[in-house]
């Protein structure tokens, strides 16, 4: 018999515990009564287990047809229907990790598609195969296997050193196709250029290595510095998703390298990260826009959520951690006792709320309730809710003096 994991266990004892509170509940039944409940009980679990069954059921079949598909329309066509998915199971169970899970699964299919059609298209115009061994890797939220309802794309190319000005050639070629092809899919191009089109976020190992090196001793022009900066945290999130799996993995070991051993670049991420601004005003009230087209509103990616992510990255940078989950980095770093058991609980707690409220602004864009996916009126939710995200600015808060005692900014 297999043992049963740490995370069967618990899911088992919560199953338990559920059970329990119900039979308690029934201490003053009559035995009639409590037979009525539990078989209503039981009514209402199998059509909650049929329902999610039925998602599970469509998204494989979604799933198994992605590889098989030979044409950009059907891959947008499935991108939407997986999407659609996806938010009638949010709406339904407001699982946060298992939309990420899923909506990072089949986009990392999809654009793995992509790569091997527009391979057979560059192939078809005489364009011929890649000359070197390739990878496709993403960044952002993709990267953090973070992905939500609205995408935009985030990825880079890096390819092998013995191809010469050849490759350079046909990976430029690859890269403006490949974009446009995964924006006919569904993929947003990113407004911040961070894509393989843009020779920036593309090159052979060897270029990549001197692009990072360069960054971090400060050898590009000062009117840069901002922006290689912001390009560094960027690569922080760096995570494979198609093609040579041993040459993203090199890469991706470099940027942690890098980043960990120039402790003055690192020092820089932590000072941007320490003075990211929270929607916190007078006696730490959640403070909100006083006029405008977003008055009694705040920005909920960049007034809190951002500033959660940024802070527990560079805590794992800092501490040589190698994952880019945001929950898997703070699992990581109360492992290795940067944080208590309650202070990783509450991080925890308070992106999963940061988060459902991300997404739940994305759910009324798509369906045009309102036009901007960040802002937040705090004053529509119910108080308790309001105050779960009052308390992760707060928690998110202690963060930042943490870092800014520990890398000693002033």
């Amino acid at each position: 018999m297999t043992p049963m994991s740490d995370s069967q266990n618990s899911r088992s004892q919560v199953a338990i515990d559920l059970l329990k509170q119900l039979l308690n509940e029934t201490r003053y039944l009559e035995s009639g009564e409590i037979l009525r409940l539990l078989t209503s009980f039981r009514e209402q679990l199998d059509g909650e287990i049929r329902q999610i069954g039925q998602f599970t059921l469509r998204r494989g079949q979604l799933l198994a047809e992605i590889p098989l598909c030979g044409d950009y329309p059907r891959l947008g066509t499935l991108h939407r229907q997986l999407n659609e998915l996806e938010m009638d199971e949010f709406l339904k169970v407001h699982s946060v990790f298992t939309l990420h899970h899923n909506c990072t699964q089949y986009r990392d299919l999809l654009a793995q598609q992509a790569l091997n059609l527009v391979e057979a298209e560059l192939r078809a115009n005489g364009k011929g195969a890649p000359p070197v061994p390739f990878a496709l890797l993403s960044t952002g939220s993709d990267g953090r296997d973070e992905q939500t309802l609205i995408t935009d794309q985030d990825h880079l190319i890096v390819y092998g050193d013995e191809g010469g000005d050849n490759a350079d050639v046909w990976f430029t070629d690859f890269s403006l196709l490949l974009v446009e092809r995964l924006a006919e899919i569904g993929f947003a191009k990113c407004t911040g250029d961070m894509m393989p089109s843009n020779p920036t976020w593309r090159g052979s190992l060897l270029q990549w290595k001197r692009r990072l090196i360069s960054i971090v001793r400060y050898e590009c022009a000062p009117e840069d510095f901002g922006k290689n900066m912001m390009n560094l945290i960027v690569l922080s999130d760096a995570r494979y998703v198609a093609g040579d799996r041993e040459l993203a993995e090199e890469l991706v070991e470099t940027i942690r390298s890098v980043e960990h051993d120039y402790f003055q670049a690192l020092w820089g991420m932590a000072k941007a990260a320490t003075e990211m601004r929270l929607a916190l005003g007078f006696l730490k009230r959640i403070w909100t826009e006083a006029s405008g087209e977003h008055k009694g509103e705040f920005n909920l990616k960049l007034l809190a959520w951002a500033p959660l992510i940024m802070n527990v990255r560079i805590l794992a940078i800092n501490q040589g951690i190698p994952a880019t989950n945001t929950i898997r980095r703070i699992e990581l770093l109360q492992e290795e006792r940067s944080f208590s058991p309650a202070v990783a609980a509450g991080l925890c707690e308070g992106y999963e709320v940061l988060t459902r409220h991300r997404i739940l602004l994305q759910i009324r864009v798509i369906k045009g309730i309102q036009k901007d996916a960040h802002f937040l009126n705090p004053y529509e939710l119910a108080a308790d809710e309001r105050e779960k995200i009052r308390q992760a600015m707060l928690r998110i808060e202690e963060l930042q003096k943490t870092i800014h005692t520990n890398f000693s900014i002033v």
